[in-house]
């Protein structure tokens, strides 16, 4: 089966230098491009300068416009499968392949890397964010995931679809309570994530308690109104 690779890309040119050969090495079976999103350094520079597949937006659209972008590109182009991967380094590619076997496997829709399967999670505002967001998906689901805050996200094209059609689907945890409402079969593959080398999250103490409660509102509340037909 076929797979794309979308990786948004923000301000992300020293990172793309590392990131993009290790994946090409370590993952050459599968198609990748990078989503420009905006980007006010060398970004797209760098992607045509090495080759790399681009596509370049005019403006900032944010982590669900990018995302979009890629799953329009993948459904245009016929992929079966759309993998979402960081483009600063955090995601390593070596658990693509384990991601993709168990779509083909279970034939499920979304398949999550999770950090924290089988392990407790360490202490910072990010994880008791992620957990707080774990307990209201299961609360209000009844479904467990153990890392629904994972950037790292293979969906089938069913899913793909869901979200080029549905502007409210974006690449986040209230999404992934919704699939489950709709019925998708998520599961979760251990991964392990590394290090942001280069450039700064937007994650800061402040933004990740935000992003934190509009999750937690989002699930508790504002989900409940979303129109429940799909394509599940």
């Amino acid at each position: 089966m076929s797979v794309l690779i979308i990786i948004p890309a923000y301000n992300e040119e020293k990172n793309l230098k590392r990131v993009i050969p290790r994946l090409q090495q370590v993952c050459p079976q599968f198609d990748y491009v990078v989503v420009n999103d905006g980007s006010m350094d060398g970004t797209e520079d760098v992607c045509r300068q090495n080759g790399y597949p681009c596509i370049s937006l005019p403006t900032n659209q944010g982590i669900a416009g990018a995302v979009r972008t890629g799953m329009k590109y993948a459904s245009q182009k016929g992929y079966d499968m759309a993998l979402q991967f960081d483009a600063d380094g955090q995601h390593l590619p070596e658990y693509i392949p384990d991601m993709v076997d168990c779509m083909e496997r279970e034939h499920c829709d979304v398949v999550i890397g999770s950090r924290y399967i089988g392990e407790k999670r360490p202490f910072s505002i990010r994880t008791v964010g992620a957990k707080l967001i774990s307990a209201a998906i299961w609360l209000t689901t009844g479904k467990h995931l153990s890392d629904p805050t994972s950037g790292m996200r293979l969906y089938d094209k069913r899913v793909v679809e869901q979200f080029i059609r549905d502007e409210n689907s974006a690449p986040e945890p209230d999404t992934l309570s919704y699939l489950f409402r709709l019925g998708a079969d998520i599961r979760e593959v251990k991964v392990e994530m590394a290090d942001r080398v280069e450039g700064c999250s937007y994650l800061t103490p402040g933004n990740a308690s935000k992003y934190m409660i509009q999750m937690l509102m989002s699930i508790c509340v504002f989900q409940w109104f979303r129109d429940r037909k799909g394509m599940l």
